[in-house]
Formats: C-alpha cells, sequence, structure tokens
C-alpha cells in the first residue's frame, strides 16, 4: 500500500518537472541520461519536506539553481535550514546562479566534474570538453582555467598613473558554482 504523503510528493515532483525554469532546463540537458561523466542525476527529487533541484545519490550531492529571488534574506534563511537539514543527512549542497548557467557553463562544467570526481571518483573520466553544437561550425575553445594566472616571465601590470591605489578596480574571481561554494 502506498502512503499518501508519498503519492503527494511524487505528483509534486512531477509538477515540478513541468514547470522548470530556463535555468534547471539549461542545467538539465548536460546532467540527464548519465551525460556528464556517467553520473547519476534526479531533478525534483523529494526528500523529507523538500524537492531537490538535481540529485546525484552516488556521490550524495544536491545541486540547486538560484536566481534573484534567492538574494532576499527570508529566502536565505529558509535555504541555510534546507542545507542544514541536507547536511544533518550527508548531502552537500552546491548553488549555482541562473547568470553561471549562463555566462560561465563551461566553468561551471569543469568546476561540477572536479567536485564529483572528488566526491565519487570514476577513474577513467577525464575533464569534460567543449563539443561542436548544431549552430557552430568549428570546435569551441577549450575551457578556462579554472585559477587566472600570470605567466612567470611576464611583469605584473603596472596600476595607471592617474588612480590612487583604493581606486583600482580589481575584479573579483566569484566562485564558479555560486555562493555556498567554501
Amino acid at each position: 500500500m502506498v502512503r499518501p504523503r508519498c503519492v503527494k510528493s511524487v505528483s509534486r515532483a512531477r509538477q515540478l518537472r513541468r514547470k522548470q525554469t530556463w535555468a534547471e532546463k539549461a542545467l538539465w540537458r548536460l546532467l540527464r541520461d548519465r551525460r556528464f561523466s556517467g553520473y547519476k542525476f534526479r531533478r525534483q527529487h523529494p526528500l523529507g519536506d523538500y524537492y531537490l533541484d538535481f540529485y546525484c545519490a552516488e556521490a550524495r550531492l544536491v545541486l540547486e539553481t538560484d536566481g534573484f529571488g534567492h538574494g532576499h534574506p527570508n529566502q536565505q534563511k529558509h535555504d541555510a535550514q534546507r542545507d542544514e537539514f541536507l547536511r544533518s543527512h550527508g548531502i552537500l549542497v552546491k548553488r549555482i546562479w541562473n547568470w553561471q548557467l549562463r555566462r560561465q557553463l563551461e566553468w561551471v562544467r569543469y568546476n561540477l566534474w572536479k567536485l564529483l570526481q572528488e566526491r565519487a571518483p570514476h577513474p577513467g573520466n577525464v575533464p569534460p570538453i567543449r563539443r561542436v553544437t548544431s549552430r557552430v561550425l568549428n570546435p569551441d575553445l577549450p575551457a578556462p582555467d579554472p585559477i587566472p594566472h600570470q605567466k612567470l616571465d611576464a611583469p605584473a601590470p603596472r596600476p595607471c598613473a592617474r588612480q590612487s591605489p583604493a581606486m583600482q578596480v580589481v575584479s573579483p574571481s566569484p566562485h564558479p558554482m555560486g555562493r555556498g561554494m567554501g
């Protein structure tokens, strides 16, 4: 006999799968059918009172896509409670901002691969390469280096003479998987 709560959670999960955001669709295209280095992901997986956007049971990893609403203090509080619940079950939560899926997809792919290899290694896997898509006739450029570095023989960049050191613009290097990567 199926418990009523289970039926309710399965129907809710199905409803969430039908109403995916563009970011969830983009990430699911990357993860579905063991496409991502052989790791199996489930989408909108029910666990307790929560629905996990993308869950890999093998690595005990949850990927959450977050839009601008997750920057609101009330939502951050809810996310922190949810993350603590999952952490108590031995599950790691990694949040990916939606803009990163649009602008830094290769960076997201590489760091996700690295994280999966740390948590549940597949020895034969190699880092993901960029594919040639139907719209592109030439192969894409290689994935960007996750840690920018300077050539050893290149001189360090000099600050602009008109700016004081406090006025110089330093571009931060955001972590590729969004908040919660630390």
